[in-house]
């Protein structure tokens, strides 16, 4: 990962008030930036719809109930991930150092994924250098789509957004078959090399066969639907959780109305880190209750990077703060509904597939 240096501008004395202000506002309250109980009580509730959905789907005696419990079960375990393995691997879901590895890694490495890999990568690649191909993890190059300037501009890129949607279906498969699995072999779509550690490759195909066993083997074994069956709604069961995956992440750092800042041959940029992230992120009804409590914050994504040492259950509090001193100091904070942010994405993706040199476009406050 190449390693850059950061700007100061007006998004540097931005930051110091934020963060000033935002200490006060946990000071003066007299509470924790990190999880509370409400924070504890869905750590609890999430565990628990885990374990009952698959209980219910495991000891199904209908062929629907079991469709249903085991798409469930799948919404379930996402959400977990959303609200619990997120701030786990920040260390903000409880106090505890040691439980927040151990929520983290339970729920993460259960989904047969490695939580070594992302947990490292997220922290250290995505969350330093946001939208900078060849420092941030979570910026491809994969051929099917072109997502940089610095990408190749292919004859079938103009129809990127279009059949973007299909292989969206298959990112949750993807990434449990495949993405890791490569990686192994020093092969990745990723742009930026990924080394794994022994003992976390041992771990990374112990709990894939887990999640084989648990997912597809026992109920095949226990139930009397026939493997057809118990393939077929593991197939949707990962078609749906990809979709909710990139719908709620996709759209807030791949739209065109964001950056994809390029650092000089020395590795220098041109802007704040406080700044970078408020251009490559797009947040959608952040002030919303629902989504906050479902998503875990990730619609509220500028202020996720911006302060990632604070758990979600706090961020409608500290919104207006943020607000306020980002309007003071002139810094662009980009919120809209949630589907202007998917319409966002696809003219992204259409724009990067058409235009040699795509530019993003002026957010414009008055369009929310």
């Amino acid at each position: 990962m190449k390693k850059l240096i950061f700007s100061n501008d007006e998004g540097t004395r931005f930051y110091a008030e934020l963060q000033d202000k935002v200490g006060r506002h946990f000071t003066e309250n007299k509470i924790s930036r990190k999880g509370s109980k409400l924070m504890s009580f869905k750590i609890f509730l999430y565990f628990g719809l885990d374990i009952l959905f698959y209980l219910l789907m495991i000891t199904s005696e209908n062929l629907y109930l079991f469709y249903g419990f085991y798409l469930l079960m799948g919404l379930s375990i996402l959400l977990t991930a959303f609200n619990v393995s997120h701030d786990a691997v920040h260390g903000v879901a409880v106090k505890s150092k040691l439980w927040n590895k151990i929520l983290f890694e339970l729920s993460f490495n259960l989904q047969g994924n490695n939580a070594y890999v992302w947990g490292k990568n997220h922290n250290e690649s995505h969350h330093f250098y946001t939208n900078i191909e060849g420092s941030d993890i979570d910026v491809l190059n994969n051929p099917l789509f072109r997502m940089t300037n610095t990408q190749s501009l292919k004859w079938f890129h103009r129809f990127q957004w279009f059949y973007a949607p299909f292989l969206y279906l298959l990112y949750s498969l993807n990434w449990f078959f495949f993405r890791e699995t490569l990686m192994l072999f020093n092969y990745s779509s990723r742009t930026i090399k990924i080394e794994i550690p022994p003992l976390e490759i041992a771990k990374l195909v112990l709990f894939k066969l887990i999640y084989i066993g648990y997912m597809i083997l026992l109920p095949i074994y226990l139930l009397p639907f026939g493997e057809w069956n118990v393939l077929l709604i593991f197939l949707f069961n990962h078609f749906m959780v990809s979709m909710l995956f990139v719908g709620v992440l996709g759209v807030s750092h791949l739209s065109d109305y964001v950056a994809h800042p390029v650092p000089d041959d020395d590795g220098n940029l041109d802007i704040s880190w406080p700044k970078l992230q408020l251009s490559t992120s797009v947040d959608y009804n952040p002030e919303s209750v629902f989504l906050n409590w479902t998503l875990g914050g990730f619609n509220a994504h500028a202020l996720h990077h911006l302060l990632p040492n604070v758990c979600h259950v706090h961020y409608l509090k500290i919104l207006p703060i943020f607000r306020e001193i980002a309007a003071k100091h002139g810094m662009t904070y980009m919120e809209m509904p949630y589907f202007k942010s998917v319409s966002s994405h696809f003219r992204f993706l259409k724009g990067m597939g058409n235009e040699v040199n795509f530019k993003p476009i002026n957010y414009e406050r008055s369009a929310y």
